[in-house]
């Protein structure tokens, strides 16, 4: 899209959408819990980023092809207007960095309490972003032909696939679990007496089982490992882990205090 001899490119603006709506859900609950609102103003000038970056550079390394060698062009590693975010890496290096935010000086409520708070405002900016894969054409699923089939220009079909008109708008599905996942952290009682960081486990197991069925049927390139999408190996990765983790602290703290613990 051009504007006064601009270029605005409307991936671009799906990311600062998200961006913003992250930043205002994650500030809003992190004042409930009792916090500071300038402090998440702060988090994001630093988390905001190092997920971009953390992001991109998950792409790059994925798909180091499309960057490095003969047919790769390292300067198009920098466009990111034009898609490519690996939302594994933004998420990592993002907590990284809020957690050294926390570390360097005492902040008004813990790091667990402000991760809780960003959740599902970072669960719903994901669904934003994946609009930025519409305006792409970009990333879709197999063909199909039911009502909402996504109509795909030719240029922009997998080889093998060129005879087919319609696809899964897998950026849709993904989108619409992801304000699911938001509004199951925002309004479900029992959510909200999670343990400190628990919501935040709660939205990366929950997002990455939608994810594993996303993967499934997606068809742009990808590099496999025996058999399946390196990302779906990332997604069963991150569910086994978080799932546990959420687990074991919820047990641990149903259990009470161990006997060592209380008070004779």
């Amino acid at each position: 899209m051009g504007l006064g001899g601009v270029t605005i490119h409307y991936y671009a603006l799906c990311i600062l959408l998200a961006i913003a709506v992250a930043i205002w859900i994650g500030k809003v609950r992190y004042v409930r819990a009792g916090g500071i609102g300038s402090e998440i103003y702060d988090l994001a000038i630093y988390v905001v980023p190092a997920g971009i970056i953390g992001g991109r550079f998950y792409h790059v390394i994925t798909t180091p092809e499309l960057y490095f060698g003969r047919r790769g062009n390292i300067l198009a590693a920098f466009k990111i207007w034009q898609g490519g975010m690996g939302i594994w890496g933004a998420i990592a290096l993002g907590v990284l960095v809020g957690y050294l935010y926390f570390k360097a000086k005492p902040r008004s409520q813990s790091y667990l309490v402000a991760l809780d708070a960003l959740a599902p405002g970072i669960v719903l900016a994901q669904g934003i972003g994946r609009w930025g894969n519409w305006f792409n054409a970009e990333l879709f699923g197999k063909p199909t032909t039911l009502p909402w089939g996504l109509e795909i220009p030719m240029g922009n079909r997998p080889i093998g696939f060129e005879n087919f008109s319609t696809f899964h708008p897998t950026f849709l599905y993904e989108s619409l679990w992801c304000l699911l996942i938001a509004l199951f952290i925002l309004y479900l009682p029992w959510v909200r007496a999670l343990k400190d960081g628990n919501q935040f486990l709660l939205y990366v197991f929950l997002y990455c089982i939608g994810r594993l069925w996303v993967e499934s049927i997606r068809i742009d390139e990808a590099h496999h490992i025996f058999g399946l999408r390196l990302n779906m190996w990332v997604a069963s990765i991150c569910v086994i882990t978080s799932g546990g983790w959420l687990y074991a602290t919820q047990k641990r703290e149903a259990s009470g205090p161990a006997e060592s613990e209380i008070p004779r």
